[in-house]
């Protein structure tokens, strides 16, 4: 059971800003001194960037993914959990819609076979010095908005301008401490400084990521990028919004006038002509839902119902396909999260207590069907996790943290701390009496009535805020386990409107919730954003509050590292002090993807290794509808 997903996303996760840093993109060395310029330092002038080493393509590519003769039409939907109020992604207020996102593109765009590298897409060419101080834009000429004006370097600044003064705070937080200037050249031509003295290695493609909105679109409509609002932005991308029917139903369609149509590097993507998304709010209603044809593609993240609910007769007639497809990225870092920001858990020993009452070996047993493996890392499934005792490199980083006094000297030799493991049992004896002693020495010690009490005579309690009734069955096993424990353990159950308002910033009204511990394949300053302490109270992405000065000095040593190997080395240093940090416990993760959808799409096979794209480059197959239209299966 994994708790989100593209479509059943909660509130923070819908509203990542689609940074380029930040997700598939970050960009490549390629390129030539420009003998005119007065710089020292070389200029590289290339179609791209990377984090490290050389970009995988060059210029005019298409990538070696897609199908270039899919064929364009037909619609694909998808269920979303809950409901929304707005079309604005950039806020804190309200609910986004599932897709929001859609309308908007960025100068550089990445794709799902690298990692760390960004291409040009609103861009002719990207420019920078050796050190990265500086980056400049060479900006197409026929970027048009989707309301056939054109894109320029005014709407590049003026989008820069209000992102850093307004909407998800954490961003701006970040970004001001990097970002000395932006300016126009001339009307194509878009230049960033960075400030001296911080890494720079990220900055370019950073910043050139950045979503663009209209300025004329803005300030004629008056918009506000801190408001709800159900009218989205204007913006360049091949999709637009449609039709919506609030809390319910969103459309988006594709744009037949899209300027970038005829790129080489969109061949094969955007197949779709509609994009739908229907509200539920109850899983099994979306189930249901899917099965009588509401809407058609469906990426189960329930272990029950993969194991025991899909023996309907659509799916043993073959008009709904059930499929597993490799799944090759990290593992998303879901986990049960603690708001520190609240005093009972400011003892690492509360929380590590806690965490020993979940039993992860019973629930993937009992709950889930043996489907799962445990999360131990925040990049599970990567090359970055830490493990075993930390290799003389990794030392080199974590001792200086040592010597100042934020880490205890056994971080220099014993291995990542790991998830307990517990016996067949729901309750297992051994961590409870472990728990036990925990929690005594950290001062909760039981009452007379058996409750843990402090030297105040405050009860420990513990309630966990969910939003999504299928969870139920993991959580209240947990909670039965903590009150064993001599915990005053609840589970509160919510709207996904009432835990967004109190899931975000300023509220953080919650004591332990289901979120994910994110972190990127090549990290950067997206560390910053979800772990620094700048970021603690402001963050819909630092959700638990963590604001560790060992984290901070780390973040940045990983964002200044020079080298991949430097990265990999710094990134399983970092590691180990998150997992330190105990703000967690770690759920489960698979590495298929587990899909249900009506037979009449196809995808590119192999599917690339960082993403499943079926919104992006799965194309609509119109013979296999007929028949199942003729057949009575599709409406």
């Amino acid at each position: 059971m994994v708790k989100t997903s593209v479509a059943t996303a909660t509130a923070s996760d819908r509203r990542v800003l689609q940074f380029g840093a930040l997700g598939l993109a970050i960009v490549v060395l390629a390129g030539f001194v420009n003998a005119a310029r007065a710089e020292d330092q070389k200029i590289i002038v290339s179609h791209g960037i990377s984090t490290f080493g050389d970009l995988k393509y060059g210029p005019d590519f298409t990538p070696a993914y897609v199908n270039v003769n899919a064929p364009k039409g037909g619609e694909i939907s998808e269920w979303a959990f809950g409901s929304f109020d707005s079309m604005n992604p950039y806020s804190v207020k309200g609910s986004a819609a599932a897709g929001s996102s859609f309308p908007y593109e960025s100068i550089l765009t990445g794709t799902a076979d690298e990692i760390g590298a960004s291409y040009c897409l609103m861009c002719k060419t990207i420019e920078y010095p050796q050190d990265r101080s500086w980056v400049i834009f060479h900006l197409r000429d026929d970027v048009k908005f989707s309301d056939g004006s054109p894109m320029t370097a005014d709407d590049v600044i003026f989008s820069y301008n209000i992102f850093a003064t307004k909407g998800l705070s954490d961003f701006r937080t970040i970004f001001n401490a990097e970002i000395e200037k932006a300016e126009a050249l001339d009307p194509l031509t878009v230049k960033f400084t960075f400030k001296p003295g911080i890494p720079t290695r990220d900055l370019p493609a950073s910043v050139g990521g950045l979503p663009i909105i209209s300025k004329a679109d803005y300030e004629a409509n008056k918009r506000d990028l801190e408001e709800s609002s159900l009218k989205p932005f204007l913006g360049t991308g091949p999709y637009v919004l449609d039709r919506l029917v609030a809390g319910q139903t969103v459309v988006y369609k594709r744009n037949p006038k899209y300027w970038g149509e005829n790129l080489p590097i969109n061949k094969g993507q955007n197949n779709f002509d509609t994009v739908r998304y229907e509200y539920f709010a109850d899983p099994n209603a979306a189930f249901e839902g899917f099965k009588g044809g509401t809407y058609t593609f469906r990426q189960e993240n329930s272990s029950k119902s993969w194991a025991t609910q899909y023996d309907f007769p659509l799916v043993q007639s073959g008009a709904i396909k059930k499929v597993e497809l490799p799944n090759g990225q990290k593992a998303n870092g879901q986990a049960f999260v603690f708001n520190l920001r609240r005093d009972k858990f400011k003892d690492p020993r509360v929380r590590e207590a806690i965490g020993l009452m979940f039993n992860f070996e019973w629930s993937n047993k009992t709950l889930f069907y043996g489907l799962y493996a445990r999360i131990n890392s925040i990049w599970e499934n990567s090359y970055l996790a830490a493990s075993g005792p930390p290799s003389p490199d990794e030392v080199a980083v974590l001792k200086p943290l040592v010597d100042a006094g934020l880490e205890p000297a056994s971080i220099l030799t014993d291995p990542p701390i790991k998830a307990p493991v517990s016996g067949e049992g729901q309750l297992d004896r051994k961590n409870l009496r472990k728990a036990s002693a925990l929690l005594d020495a950290a001062g909760w010690k039981p009452g007379p009535n058996g409750r843990r009490v402090n030297d105040k005579g405050e009860v420990l309690s513990v309630s966990f805020l969910n939003d999504n009734s299928a969870f139920d069955r993991v959580i209240t096993p947990f909670v039965e386990n903590l009150k064993a424990l001599g915990i005053d353990a609840s589970l509160t159950d919510v709207d996904s409107a009432q835990f967004d308002q109190r899931t975000s910033p300023p509220s953080f009204d919650f004591d332990i919730i289901t979120a994910n511990a994110r972190a990127g394949m090549e990290p950067g300053d997206d560390i910053k954003q979800f772990y620094s302490s700048s970021t603690a109270n402001n963050s819909v992405y630092n959700v638990m509050g963590l604001a560790s000065p060992a984290v901070d000095k780390l973040a940045d040593v990983v964002a200044a590292a020079k080298s991949k190997d430097q990265m990999i080395t710094d990134t399983r240093a970092l590691d180990r002090v998150l997992l330190a940090e105990r703000f967690w416990i770690p759920q489960w993760y698979k590495n298929t993807y587990t899909l249900a959808y009506y037979d009449i799409y196809g995808h590119p096979d192999p599917l690339p290794p960082y993403a499943l794209g079926e919104l992006s480059f799965w194309w609509y197959d119109a013979d296999k509808a007929a028949k199942l239209k003729a057949a009575g299966v599709l409406h």
